[in-house]
């Protein structure tokens, strides 16, 4: 990923709220999942990394990351996020909005 698309999709993060939260429990296959659906459905999202201890939130970004197939735009404290291109959802996004058929 360039910069500039790094750039672009860090502006559009700005607004997001955290959509996945890591809790206590860390990365378990279920949470996994949760994330896997939502950048299915958002392609770019925020996760908030509540882990706690010696482990690193840049390193829990890119466990998720590669968990998700997807790449880590931003880490910022204990926010992270996450992009994974959907090309499915591009075709949706040309359509017009339902109030203009």
């Amino acid at each position: 990923m360039k910069g500039r698309e790094r750039a672009e999709l860090r502006a559009k993060a700005h607004h997001l709220d955290p959509t996945v939260h890591v809790g206590q429990q860390g990365l378990t296959p279920t949470l996994i999942t949760s994330l896997d659906d939502a950048l299915r459905t958002r392609e770019l999202v925020k996760v908030k990394l509540g882990v706690k201890g010696d482990v690193k939130p840049t390193d829990v970004a890119n466990s998720l990351a590669l968990a998700t197939n997807s790449a880590v735009v931003q880490v910022i404290g204990r926010t992270a996020t996450l992009f994974r291109e959907n090309p499915e959802l591009e075709r949706k996004r040309d359509d017009p909005p339902p109030w203009r058929r």
